[in-house]
């Protein structure tokens, strides 16, 4: 590893640790030097050709917000750009997203982005970065749908290079050569990305599960991963969202099946909220309305978005058309379901408009269900209490995942976590894309799993991975970009918060 001359050491600042003064697992205790970004010029490492950098700048020690950079060769790669909304702490602000100071201060030196799946806290940054950036971008068919129809909103797309390959394909980006490999999640065409460098391979595995029947799309390929573990894999950045729950991750058939029954016997108009972007929910929610002879509509702007990509991608082929909003307003009401985006509480979404009797066209009343397939996100419970106390004061019945097999998550558990440690056998384990706390539980369990060293990092941290030194080497200090829905602002919070509660789309 080289530095660049420029370098400048400062003190440490201490604030971000601050707020979690107990040591992380397989951490000495040291604190690297912060290095200081709009320097005036580039700072820091200069990745060599005998190690990989791994710095994010989103993702670490928080749900949301997915930015990551590798480094190798003097070149960087950028993997997924999302952004983490806000709750009531923040009134004003729609969403938080790293700033890219440290990638625009050396974009002669950028190869591409590559995202793992569509989700908005991975690609939703994007079109609002993309101009600081101007990098090629490489995503999955229904990814590039989604990015392009954004970038296309921010008068962008012309400019923008977005290239989609097909999952399987290898990418070959700089000094990179990059398998992408098919998981299973709660989104069409996630993956997993092997990075393979002259020092050596890393797993990125993305967000992933392992679903034996996920209605849409592929399934997880297992000879792939397999063949990783038999080549030897220097280290796995791994989702950790669930690396504190026993047990496995159920699949969407399950959810399937719970809908299903829950849709039986009732009488009134049917309302399921959930994430717009489940596709595989979307399409159990038809079979499921087709099995009591009901009609599906499409309640909210991202329904219809993500219809539109998933139509585009010929993944609702085979699904019963969906009846439109106005035609629903005359129709029985015992034949009705309505797919509602709103499933946090969000005051501007299509359930909110419903509870409060606002929606134009449609509505709710007594003898109705609504059913919410999806978790509550920490932080939205005020939010979610507000909405059901609106709907029982109408007369509404209400069905959780408490009551009813109804949903089921997108990441993997502790079970899940030890077999994709036992297929791809890694040196080291990187835990990545959750709280400290769920990070700390999944390197306790990657040790317990075998690997030579887990390491936690936190957002801003740089990490060596090579086959000799692998360690912390630096930190930048990882400034956050506020969006209000009309501009961008730096994001200083008013204080530094214990545990800040940002959550993902």
């Amino acid at each position: 590893m080289t530095f660049d001359s420029k370098r400048r050491r400062m003190a440490p600042n201490n604030r971000a640790r601050n707020r979690n003064p107990r040591p992380r697992d397989d951490f000495d205790g040291s604190r690297p030097a912060t290095i200081p970004v709009h320097g005036g010029g580039p700072t820091g490492p200069v990745p060599g050709k005998d190690e990989i950098l791994f710095l994010p700048l989103g993702g670490c020690s928080r749900i949301g917000m997915n930015m990551a950079l590798y480094g190798h060769a003097g070149k960087w790669l950028i993997v997924d750009a999302g952004v983490a909304f806000m709750g009531d702490e923040a009134p004003g602000i729609d969403s938080l997203m790293a700033d890219p100071a440290f990638i625009e201060e050396r974009m002669q030196d950028v190869v591409g982005l590559v995202v793992t799946h569509a989700h908005e806290d991975h690609i939703g940054a994007i079109h609002h970065l993309w101009p600081r950036l101007r990098c090629p971008i490489y995503a999955s068919p229904f990814a590039s749908h989604i990015i392009r129809d954004r970038l296309k909103e921010k008068g962008a797309h012309r400019a923008a290079k977005v290239q989609t390959f097909e999952i399987g394909d290898t990418l070959t980006i700089g000094p990179f050569r990059i398998e992408t490999i098919a998981v299973t999640h709660s989104i069409p065409e996630p993956m997993s990305l092997a990075i393979r460098t002259a020092a050596g391979t890393v797993l990125h595995t993305g967000d992933w599960k392992f679903d034996p029947n996920p209605l849409v799309g592929r399934s997880t390929d297992f000879a792939a991963l397999k063949r990783l573990g038999d080549e030897g894999l220097l280290a796995m950045m791994c989702d950790s969202t669930n690396a504190d729950v026993p047990g496995s991750t159920g699949s969407e058939a399950d959810a399937r099946a719970g809908l299903i029954g829950a849709f039986a016997g009732r009488s009134g108009a049917i309302a399921v909220t959930g994430f717009a972007s489940n596709v595989a929910r979307m399409t159990a929610v038809a079979e499921a309305a087709a099995a009591v002879g009901r009609k599906v509509v499409l309640v909210g702007r991202s329904m219809l978005r993500m219809e539109k990509a998933a139509q585009a991608c010929g993944y609702l082929d085979h699904v019963p058309d969906f009846m439109d909003v106005r035609e629903a307003s005359w129709t029985p009401r015992d034949h009705l379901v309505f797919l509602c985006t709103g499933s946090q509480g969000e005051e501007r979404a299509a359930l909110s408009r419903l509870a409060r009797n606002e929606h134009r066209d449609l509505w709710l009343e007594e003898g109705d269900t609504v059913i919410f397939s999806a978790r509550a996100i920490p932080g939205n419970e005020e939010a979610l209490a507000e909405i059901h106390e609106h709907l029982r004061g109408m007369g509404v019945e209400i069905v959780t995942p408490a009551d009813a097999p109804v949903h089921v998550s997108g990441h993997p558990k502790r079970d899940d976590l030890a077999r994709m440690y036992g297929l791809v056998r890694p040196r080291f384990a990187v835990p990545v894309h959750g709280t400290i706390e769920h990070m700390e539980a999944h390197a306790r369990l990657a040790r317990s799993c075998g690997v030579e060293r887990a390491l936690v990092p936190e957002d801003g941290d740089i990490l060596r991975i090579a086959k000799e030194g692998t360690r912390v080497i630096g930190r930048i200090e990882p400034r956050r970009l506020a969006n209000t829905g009309r501009d961008l602002i730096p994001w200083i919070p008013a204080e530094v918060p214990t545990e800040e509660t940002l959550v993902a789309a």
